[in-house]
């Protein structure tokens, strides 16, 4: 553009403008999300969670790591000398003279504004007189004199002060760049360019690709895809994989190698310590030499999360990498459940994972918080409860087995049944066993979108609701009495016995029930004939009575008959009544299909409400913390939600992990109904992600019905041909209108 010119600053008084604003713009916002201000409420969330998890592995962790961590300070140490820089800065601009004033020819002649014409020449000649350069005076100063002189008294120029600020007019445009003018310095060039090509060739680039390959090598959970492919490769290869395999898969992750993951590390000192837990262990198979299951790396991590499970005591090397194992194999857990319900959808249901296999999964995950074997009690994962403790709980007397066993008893028996804890030990076992969730589940079976929700057709898509309530399963002396036990699901030695007696022959089943039925309908018999007796005795007695009494019923019975043929009689005298009669019937019909076809509507736009605002709202994954007495990491309460059905143990809907129930919860599960019409058992299964022994089942019953043919005769498909008829007519009658108009001006 002609007349614009660009220059950078000079004096570097505009470049402390820009400084101090690109200073600004970092501070402020990084003050807004980077002070450490949670620190207080963390500290009292900790402090309201020390009466029940004080004894907590990961609560220990957090209070040494609060303590000892110096990040907050080194926060607020950068984040105020950052502050400190933008005062400086802001201080340094406000002392900078200005370079642009605006120009005021009032000043120039030492007048005030609006003097009056005979003030500013009486002025000019006196400040003429004074700096003319004729008469010694300075040149330039008497030129902005003469023309401060003109703008005020010649028209012209006065206007174009008034309009442009200068009286000689508009004046060409000058923008700067607010640089300082040694950056482009020709003394500066090389150093200058150094400095962008080290910025832009070198250290963003490395950047980028930093982050770029980093990435790729993880999915969108952060499990590395290399052990996404591993874990689909062994479910893939067994579908049906007991505890033991599943624990050796599971420490085959890539991410406890150290060259795939610089967290995990190889100790010189493992080769002493590792085999001597091995020892202690003794169920490990050491000889196997398949791949990767021999690799030091596998080893390692799987002898470290069995001594785990079996609470042993490890080394304080050890320690450290057992730590990192044991908080890695939750998420890499849910990978391979994840990894299990992909198999599954693929419709191979040969290389399928059972449903003991995912279910496993989810147990090994609960072992693996809780820091107990499959095999023991889950009484262990109350405090000061040890193995010697649980005879007093077995006994004859109390037969407390489960949480919720021991939830239901008296406090009276419960307090003599615990008489091995004091009285503060007590309290606390208590104060841990009410924190624990009591879940209640309700399910409502739908077929959504369609006429008759509750008909399920075959193929149809069945909806199943669950909602979930949370409650803390707290203790005291009447609790017995609003209690529901909870039925803890089967393990695996169940459902394979489960599945055993489903393969016997159904006719036995049915020949035994038979027999049973038969013994009770003979005994049924045999205690009417011996009521009947003293009746007969009674009828014997008196004969007449009954007689009479016989006599009364057939003649009441005869006059009904024939009031109800006088009815039918006038019935048929009288057919408006009987118009008058289907009339009403079919208004009061007709008001109730209105009546539903409302409800189903307002159901329908509230569960259309319902799904939008579950789509918009992001709730918080943080529910309750999890009371773990050997997790090294603060976990929260979460759920998996599924239906399966156990005769045929395969999976009906896919587990949906549950990860927001703080108090209630509602969940959809849908599946396609069978293909074949009929009666099916079904159950819906609630498992915890963390707590042994309080999984829940319901059974869920689903009659499938044949589908509905598709009505051809429907009123909606018969398109009348009247729009066409009457365009036909209308041709039609408009050339018979046109003959008839030619031949009368024939």
């Amino acid at each position: 553009m002609a007349g614009q010119q660009f220059q950078y600053d000079d004096s570097g008084n505009t470049f402390f403008y820009f400084l101090t604003s690109f200073v600004g713009l970092i501070v402020i916002p990084a003050t807004y999300y980077l002070w450490p201000r949670d620190q207080n409420a963390e500290q009292l969330r900790l402090k309201s969670l020390r009466r029940v998890h004080g004894r907590c592995l990961w609560y220990r962790l957090r209070l040494m790591k609060s303590q000892q961590s110096i990040v907050p300070t080194l926060k607020k140490a950068a984040l105020l000398f950052g502050w400190a820089v933008f005062l400086l800065l802001a201080y340094k601009v406000s002392k900078l003279d200005r370079e642009y004033q605006e120009y005021n020819p009032y000043e120039v002649l030492n007048l005030d504004p609006g003097a009056s014409l005979s003030e500013i020449k009486k002025q000019y000649r006196v400040l003429s007189l004074k700096f003319h350069p004729d008469k010694g005076g300075d040149e330039a100063t008497f030129m902005r004199i003469a023309k401060a002189y003109a703008a005020l008294t010649n028209e012209q120029s006065r206007q174009n002060w008034e309009m442009y600020g200068n009286p000689d007019g508009p004046g060409a445009t000058s923008f700067g760049i607010a640089l300082p003018a040694w950056i482009v310095d020709q003394k500066n060039s090389m150093l200058v360019l150094l400095v962008y090509g080290l910025a832009f060739m070198v250290i963003l680039p490395v950047v980028v690709g930093t982050w770029w390959y980093r990435s790729i090598r993880y999915s969108g959970d952060q499990i590395l895809i290399n052990t996404t492919q591993l874990f689909m490769h062994f479910m893939y290869k067994t579908p049906n994989m007991n505890m033991k395999r599943l624990a050796m898969v599971l420490t085959a992750a890539f991410e406890f190698d150290p060259r795939s993951n610089k967290e995990a590390t190889i100790r010189p000192t493992d080769n002493i310590e590792v085999p001597q837990l091995i020892r202690e262990l003794g169920n490990i198979n050491v000889k196997k030499k398949e791949p990767p299951f021999c690799y030091p790396y596998s080893l390692k991590a799987r002898v470290l999360v069995l001594a785990h499970l079996a609470r042993m005591d490890v080394s304080e090397e050890l320690e450290e990498d057992q730590r990192f194992v044991v908080r890695k194999s939750p998420a890499l857990l849910q990978e391979m459940i994840n990894v299990g319900c992909q198999l599954t959808m693929m419709a191979n249901s040969f290389h399928a994972p059972r449903l003991v296999t995912i279910e496993n999964c989810m147990k090994l995950t609960q072992m693996t918080v809780q820091g107990l074997q499959e095999s023991k009690s889950p009484l262990l994962q109350l405090p000061h409860f040890e193995e010697e403790h649980l005879r007093y709980c077995i006994s004859k007397k109390y037969k407390v087995r489960s949480l919720q066993d021991l939830v239901s008893l008296k406090d009276s028996d419960r307090r003599s049944m615990l008489r091995f804890l004091g009285e503060e030990k007590y309290d606390e076992v208590m104060a841990v066993l009410g924190s624990f969730p009591h879940i209640t589940m309700d399910t409502k079976l739908q077929v959504l979108d369609d006429e008759d929700s509750n008909n399920i057709t075959a193929g149809s898509i069945v909806t199943v609701t669950v909602t979930l309530t949370r409650k803390r399963m707290a203790v005291s002396s009447d609790i017995s009495s609003n209690i529901d036990i909870i039925s803890e699901l089967c393990v695996s030695s169940e459902f394979q016995g489960e599945s055993s007696k489903a393969k016997t022959k159904v006719w036995q089943n049915k020949s035994k029930g038979a027999k049973k039925t038969a013994k009770s309908k003979k005994k049924k018999l045999t205690k009417k004939k011996a009521t009947s007796a003293p009746a007969k005795t009674k009828q014997a007695n008196g004969n007449v009575a009954g007689n009479v009494s016989a006599g009364k019923e057939e003649e009441d019975e005869a006059s009904d008959k024939g009031s109800e043929s006088d009815e039918g009689e006038a019935n048929k005298d009288s057919p408006s009544e009987r118009d008058d009669d289907s009339d009403k019937q079919s208004d009061t019909e007709v008001d109730e299909m209105a009546g539903d076809d409302e409800e189903e509507w307002e159901a329908l736009q509230q569960s259309i409400q319902r799904r939008e605002r579950a789509l918009l709202e992001t709730k918080s994954k943080v529910t309750h913390p999890v009371y773990s007495l050997y997790f090294p990491e603060e976990k929260q309460e979460w759920w998996w939600l599924y239906i399966a059905d156990r005769r045929d143990q395969t999976l009906v809907s896919m587990p949906y992990h549950v990860c927001t129930l703080k108090d209630t919860e509602e969940v959809e599960l849908k599946f396609p109904a069978p293909s074949k019409t009929g009666n099916y058992q079904y159950s819906v299964i609630l498992r915890s992600d963390s707590y042994l022994g309080l999984d829940q089942i319901k059974p869920l019953k689903l009659e499938v019905h044949e589908a509905k043919a598709m009505l051809d005769n429907h009123p909606q498909w018969d398109i009348p041909d009247t729009e066409e008829e009457d365009e036909e007519q209308e041709d039609s009658d408009g050339i018979e209108e046109s003959e008839d108009d030619d031949e009368d001006n024939d």
